[in-house]
């Protein structure tokens, strides 16, 4: 693939993970040679745009005896590949788009593969192969009738045949590791949730001396908590599972921004070493402000997105779906999701807590915003304890050590996501298992919460822009 020109040259240059980028490129091409690359300017559904590389090209399909090309666009996101393209059809004019189950009335393919995504167990040439499977039991596009036209497609260069064979990760079951990074009322109570949630085999406790959140340490040495190992090494924590980070580096600075800054700043000397000593882990971070410090952790880790998450606000769904479902008698999971602050928004699901189904979130409606709004009147009187937090810490954990697949909100990458252009981490719902997380599809929100998102979007933004990371 050749991406020697200056315009290429220049994009490809801005993409954070430039060298893996640049060899899932070549792999495409060796698969499908007239995929060809190109630059251009994308335009997010919330109107912000950004300057991108694109895949364009054509995927071949049997179908009726016969084979065609359809034309495919893939926008490549900045963070590529750690996350998912943008998939569009790009009919010519004597084509028109067969709205379906994986294709909107826009052309935009949602793909399960896409909704899914966990590099590198999933890469662009998996999500063709899924791309053409799909195209071949319900085709996207079908001719536009006319007296001069009727076949269906033009007739386009045949791409060879491809051939995969990517697996997923596997685990060592004999050995069930957790690490919780950082002393304190947050780092115990994390400490003792997990051992009491849990089943693991060992759980090592670090208390980072760069962290205002100390202690708690010496209480967990004095009393020889069964399965608990208590180091100041981050060495301690090779081959965790799960490793949760909750130490904070407060300081008497007055600015609000040179305050995060020392976290980021102590985080640069635990991230990257306990990302290397686990690269396997799921990094599920504490520390506040948790959907800047996720951001942080994800970008310094290197690792997928799917594999750094914040607590965010799943203590707060979780709270709310007990309310509406014990209360006010709705039986149906909710979630909080946006930033952990004032801006936050409530969601429901399509589907009650018994269903067998993948949730879905649903769609904002006149119908659900008044018990969703009384439900949030009803949690204001419940804080955010040490206590509770650690549990709800040791739930997410049991469903990642457990593959439980259960939805949390948890502060994930929503880039991407309901058409958020910025490179951003909020409170989406998840599904939680052995690989991480699993964002559900976005959909459309109420004007007053699809407005909350975008304030924190823009405020999360300008505030990650100011960070030395």
């Amino acid at each position: 693939m050749d991406l020697r020109s200056e315009k290429i040259q220049r994009i490809l240059s801005k993409y954070k993970f430039h060298d893996v980028a640049v060899e899932q490129l070549q792999k495409i091409y060796r698969i499908y040679p007239e995929m060809m690359p190109s630059t251009g300017t994308y335009t997010f559904s919330d109107n912000t745009q950004k300057d991108l590389l694109k895949l364009i090209g054509n995927v071949p399909v049997n179908y009726g005896g016969r084979s065609y090309n359809i034309p495919i666009q893939l926008w490549l996101m900045d963070s590529f590949p750690f996350t998912p393209p943008i998939c569009l059809l790009r009919p010519t004019s004597n084509m028109v788009i067969r709205e379906g189950k994986h294709v909107d009335k826009e052309g935009r393919l949602h793909l399960p593969g896409l909704h899914n995504w966990d590099y590198p167990k999933s890469t662009v040439l998996v999500l063709l192969t899924e791309m053409i499977s799909k195209f071949e039991e319900d085709p996207p596009l079908s001719s536009r009738t006319t007296v001069d036209s009727k076949d269906p497609h033009e007739l386009l260069a045949f791409v060879s045949n491809l051939q995969i064979n990517d697996g997923g990760r596997t685990h060592d079951q004999q050995n069930i590791k957790v690490s919780v990074i950082g002393g304190g009322d947050l780092g115990m109570s994390s400490v003792m949730s997990i051992l009491s949630k849990c089943k693991v085999d060992k759980l090592v406790f670090i208390d980072v001396a760069e962290s205002s959140t100390k202690g708690g340490s010496t209480d967990l040495e004095m009393f020889s908590l069964p399965k608990v190992e208590v180091s100041k090494d981050l060495s301690a924590s090779a081959g965790s599972r799960v490793v949760v980070v909750t130490a904070n580096s407060w300081s008497s600075e007055q600015s609000y921004t040179s305050v995060v800054q020392n976290n980021v700043d102590m985080y640069r000397g635990i991230i990257p070493t306990v990302a290397q000593l686990s690269p396997n882990a799921v990094m599920l971070i504490a520390s506040q402000p948790v959907d800047i410090m996720s951001h942080v952790a994800w970008r310094q880790s290197c690792l997928p997105p799917t594999h750094v998450i914040g607590a965010g606000c799943n203590l707060d769904s979780e709270r709310l779906s007990h309310i509406l479902d014990i209360n006010l008698n709705t039986h149906k999971p909710a979630w909080v999701i946006g930033e952990l602050s004032d801006n936050k928004v409530a969601v429901m699901s399509k589907t009650g807590h018994s269903s067998n189904v993948q949730p879905e979130i649903a769609a904002g409606s006149s119908s659900t915003k008044p018990l969703l709004d009384r439900a949030f009147e009803m949690m204001k009187s419940r804080g955010q304890r040490s206590w509770s937090v650690g549990l709800s810490i040791a739930d997410i954990t049991n469903s990642i050590l457990t593959n439980k697949m259960k939805t949390h909100s948890v502060s994930t990458l929503a880039q991407g996501w309901g058409g958020i252009g910025a490179e951003v981490f909020l409170s989406l719902p998840c599904i939680m298992g052995t690989n991480g997380s699993m964002r559900l599809a976005g959909v459309s929100l109420g004007q007053e919460e699809d407005s909350k998102l975008r304030e924190s979007v823009t405020s999360l933004s300008n505030l990650i822009s100011q960070l030395r990371i």
